[in-house]
């Protein structure tokens, strides 16, 4: 009982760091936006208004939208974007077209990831720096040049893993928590009247009286929620029940009683509008406050970086992206992981961002629509896990799912107004990213249309050349081929330039499923083909580690025994030819052909000892 006591807590205090930190950093930014905007008129009932408003958007959006629903949507346990789109597509497996266009809005969602991605960080950590001009106007030309320094600092230690430093992310984030918190109530006891703001009449009495006007700042207002979808990407890393523990009992007050105190700082010095959360401040605890605010940005941005590493690399395992150059960071926990392209790609276009638009009100422009569209995204893949995987009625489900559509909806509706402010930024580089995974997976598709029209079948193939066998060797060859039942190049290339074939032949296809983990039980597919040769499927869920020596250790005892001195493995490394009419635009030929060039060996992805590699080469027209 007591180790179960320590473990939540652990897991708790963990998931306010991880989970929380992206939002916990909006009381930066978001109350200054929507009043700094010139659109609300500044007036006791306003405040009041736009205080009830951005609790009633956490309440709507986090606490009943992913906290009570979507946090209910586990796949085996594992949540985000992916987990949810596979869930989807599962539970309209029947209907494929549905299907197709599911994973297609799904794949397009993700794509978002990106964009967001790269507005969240530049916007977190400009606006904690943007805290030096409180102290001193002096300090102004000093907020990008910091701010790119921070940036640069946190993406150049990722090769270094963050499991040293990962567990001071809790604990930091909690008495950032804390003094936000604390910050609130000193301006609170004041005005104790302002917590009346807490009533939903307010937020209604605001929409009523000024509805052109609560559309506009919805843009702004949904900064609040900055971070929201973390809730259900880190699920698998730390459970529902301490994600939900630490927004109900830290994260949701502190930040309410944040807001209400900027709130009470507005009524009683409404000057202080230019940046009411630095204002609350003293002045001799600007400066601390300016540290411990870039601290908690760096950790919410780490956050996303992991998660940017963690989707990608699921992406790459469902097959819309080419294979990455992935190191592992952490001996002991194989999620921890760094890629290079990845990381020094968000990097460049973070600071692209930074420079382009060069404040963080700038940037609140540009946030908020590829957000809001993922949010609504992943309103409507819950739809159909409720409605078709749990086989609840259809009212039920269009009453759970409704009402949230309706809310993103108005927000989305709202940020399409920043379009030409800033919002197309995101928008494109999602739109990029987006074109490059259904590239990738349409190629793929050609490619292997290809290559099982020219192919010869394994079995039939073999039974010729046992009727004149070549020279066996000692050891054991691994045959990596595309699809099972057919004869790789490799071979083809071996038996012609070595005229030889290993003592055990293993011809082995790796198969990604739509579901987070397979485990070691359904890991091996194994059919004997007679002769010491034997056909394997081997099978990855998308959240599992591609270890290919590890997995084919489960031979033994099945006829086949390896040993890793004289194993080796044989790669195909085609050399794609675009060819005019093969079903994709020329661009998109061209950009596959090239990504294929540029892929990442399958030797890195699946783990495989490089001094036991042996690749060999064709070309190929598609």
């Amino acid at each position: 009982m007591q180790s179960s006591r320590s473990s939540l807590a652990a897991l708790t205090l963990g998931a306010i760091g991880v989970v929380y930190g992206d939002i916990g950093t909006s009381v930066l930014y978001a109350v200054k936006e929507v009043f700094g905007a010139g659109h609300v008129p500044f007036t006791q009932g306003n405040v009041y208004g736009v205080l009830s408003i951005l609790f009633w958007t956490l309440t709507v959006i986090v606490s009943l939208k992913y906290v009570v629903l979507v946090l209910r949507a586990d796949n085996k346990g594992e949540g985000g974007l992916v987990a949810m789109l596979a869930l989807a597509s599962q539970a309209v497996k029947d209907k494929p077209r549905l299907r197709s266009a599911l994973l297609a809005v799904g794949i397009f969602g993700t794509s978002l990831f990106y964009g967001d991605g790269v507005i969240t960080p530049a916007i977190s950590v400009l606006s904690a720096v943007e805290g030096l001009e409180v102290v001193s106007p002096h300090f102004r030309r000093y907020v990008i040049p910091i701010t790119l320094v921070v940036l640069f600092a946190l993406f150049a230690v990722q090769k270094r893993g963050t499991g040293g430093i990962g567990k001071f992310f809790g604990p930091i984030t909690l008495v950032w928590f804390i003094s936000i918190a604390l910050l609130g109530v000193s301006h609170i006891v004041g005005h104790p009247e302002i917590l009346w703001a807490l009533s939903p009449h307010h937020a209604l009495g605001f929409i009523v009286a000024m509805p052109g006007t609560s559309f506009i700042i919805l843009g702004a207002v949904v900064l609040c929620v900055t971070g929201a979808e973390a809730l259900y990407a880190d699920l698998g890393h730390f459970g529902k029940r301490p994600i939900r523990l630490a927004w109900f009992g830290v994260a949701m007050p502190a930040l309410t009683l944040n807001y209400f105190g900027q709130g009470a700082l507005l009524l009683a010095e409404p000057e202080a509008v230019q940046n009411p959360f630095y204002r609350m401040a003293p002045d001799w605890a600007l400066i601390p406050l300016v540290a411990m605010a870039t601290m908690a940005t760096v950790i919410a941005s780490q956050a996303l970086i992991t998660g940017a590493f963690s989707v990608t690399r699921q992406v790459i395992q469902l097959g819309y992206l080419p294979r990455l150059n992935i190191q592992h960071t952490s001996v002991r926990d194989t999620g921890q992981i760094y890629m290079p392209m990845v990381n020094w790609g968000l990097f460049t276009a973070i600071v692209l961002a930074v420079v382009m638009f060069r404040s963080s009100s700038n940037l609140a422009a540009a946030y908020g629509i590829a957000v809001t569209l993922d949010m609504l995204i992943t309103t409507v893949l819950t739809f159909f896990v409720i409605r078709y995987g749990w086989g609840y009625p259809l009212a039920l489900c269009v009453a759970a799912t409704g009402c949230f559509f309706v809310v993103d909806l108005a927000f989305f509706a709202s940020n399409l107004l920043k379009l030409f402010q800033g919002g197309w930024f995101p928008l494109m580089i999602g739109g990029a990213v987006f074109a490059l995974m259904m590239t990738w997976k349409e190629g793929r598709r050609l490619l292997g249309d290809k290559l099982r029209a020219d192919a010869i079948g394994l079995q039939d193939f073999l039974a010729a050349v046992f009727v004149s066998p070549p020279t066996r060797v000692e050891g054991t060859a691994v045959f990596l081929t595309a699809e099972p039942g057919l004869v790789p190049n490799a071979l083809l290339h071996n038996l012609k330039h070595n005229k030889v074939l290993h003592a055990q032949n293993l011809f082995v296809t790796v198969r990604n499923h739509e579901t987070p983990w397979i485990g070691l039980d359904r890991r091996l597919q194994v059919e004997p083909l007679g002769r010491d040769c034997w056909q394997v499927v081997v099978h990855y869920g998308f959240k599992n580690d591609p270890d290919l020596p590890r997995a084919l250790e489960l031979m033994r005892g099945r006829g086949c025994e390896l040993e890793p001195m004289t194993t080796s493995y044989f790669l195909s490394r085609d050399t794609v030819i675009p060819r005019i009419g093969s079903g994709m635009a020329p661009w998109r030929e061209k950009l596959f052909a090239q990504m294929h060039h540029n892929a990442s060996g399958a030797a890195d992805f699946l783990h495989l000892p490089s001094n036991a590699v042996v690749e060999l080469g064709s070309k190929i027209e598609i």
